[in-house]
């Protein structure tokens, strides 16, 4: 019984972190997206094709995120829980929050949006990805392009993320300084965070708890 509830509350923190992560990086991208000062590598995308389609950044979030998993299929990638939720709750979250937050209209205020965001993305990143319910759907593209090219993950990682700030500046993107800072950043606080919310998994047999960290992280941008 002591095994079972053990194993119960384990799954719930997962799930909680899984779902407050996804909700928290869509809500963290519409700061960037307010600040005005440049996006994360996939969102100047998004932000380009709503600008051209006239739909919210979240329902373009949602329907790129829906297509890149389409291509999982000739990649060979399974999809889990946090693969699919990641479609769905990114994008909701990023229009709940535009739709409360208004536009900067000082320097300082930009900033703070700006600075806000990255370091929300940073936790949100830690967050879900040490839940350990699958890649987001950008992830596995780019480790499913890995696997069957045998080309290095940062060399396909680079090369997919120059394709989609490129598209997406000349559809109407933001690009800046906080798409500079951004990518600087992101992998260190991704890396915080991930230990300080990296999930013990339960020891079989025993209600000691394991402690364990996650050594590497595939962020999603």
């Amino acid at each position: 019984m002591a095994r079972n509830a053990l194993r119960e509350r384990h799954v719930v923190r997962r799930l909680f972190q899984l779902y407050a992560g996804l909700a928290l990086y869509g809500a963290s991208s519409a700061l960037l997206v307010r600040s005005g000062l440049g996006l994360e590598p996939w969102n100047v995308l998004h932000q380009g094709l709503s600008q051209r389609t006239g739909l919210s950044m979240g329902v373009v979030l949602t329907a790129v995120g829906a297509a890149v998993l389409l291509l999982w299929i000739p990649l060979r990638q399974r999809p889990g829980l946090g693969t699919v939720s990641n479609v769905l709750v990114i994008g909701v979250a990023m229009d709940a929050t535009l739709a409360v937050v208004p536009d900067a209209h000082t320097m300082a205020v930009r900033v703070a949006l700006m600075a806000s965001g990255i370091v929300l993305n940073g936790a949100a990143t830690g967050l879900y990805i040490a839940a350990r319910f699958g890649p987001g759907p950008r992830d596995g593209l780019m480790t499913g392009l890995h696997q069957r090219t045998g080309v290095s993950v940062r060399l396909v990682r680079t090369a997919i993320e120059i394709t989609v700030v490129v598209t997406g500046f000349v559809l109407g993107g933001t690009v800046g300084v906080g798409t500079l800072l951004y990518a600087v950043a992101i992998g260190p606080l991704a890396q915080l965070f991930l230990r300080v919310f990296a999930v013990p998994a339960p020891v079989e047999g025993s209600t000691v708890v394991a402690g364990g960290t996650p050594r590497r992280a595939i962020l999603r941008s």
